[in-house]
């Protein structure tokens, strides 16, 4: 199974970075392309344990559904959504917050599996997970760039 493991440093505090991960629109508005859309469950607002998201996804030229729940909720530590259904085998994505002098440090770790056998094996190991990796980075220096604004205006 695949494993993503992605540390992003901000110099925000805690809780502003752990609102913006959880915050529906801000995860909808972080990326343009590919494009995810929040279609059913709770689709704007910030998620909380038991919550359920179903996003119309459209990555690799590919449109899936895929229904996440927030299985784990400690604010401003921790939350972990999980796949309950969509494409994937299995799909599980920790979400990770720790202060560090005076800063704060969000840690991904995405555990992923593709169904498809053999197939899925390759296309996780080959294509996947540079693409999911890449999507981690992107959406993190987002919401690195958004939360210290925040921050800075306080």
């Amino acid at each position: 199974m695949p494993q993503i493991l992605v540390e992003t440093q901000i110099d925000a505090d805690i809780k502003i970075c752990f609102d913006l991960a959880r915050d529906v629109g801000f995860y909808k508005n972080s990326l343009k392309e590919p494009t995810e859309i929040p279609i059913s469950g709770k689709i704007s607002g910030l998620v909380e344990k038991g919550d359920y998201v179903t996003w119309e996804t459209n990555h690799l030229n590919l449109i899936q559904h895929l229904t996440l729940k927030v299985t784990a909720y400690d604010r401003p530590f921790l939350f972990v959504d999980e796949m309950v259904r969509g494409e994937f085998k299995s799909y599980r994505h920790e979400h990770i917050f720790e202060t560090c002098d005076g800063c704060t440090r969000m840690i991904d770790k995405l555990y992923f599996e593709s169904s498809y056998g053999i197939l899925g094996k390759i296309t996780d190991k080959f294509l996947l997970k540079r693409h999911m990796t890449k999507l981690l980075i992107t959406r993190n220096a987002l919401l690195k760039q958004k939360a210290e604004e925040l921050f800075n205006i306080r």
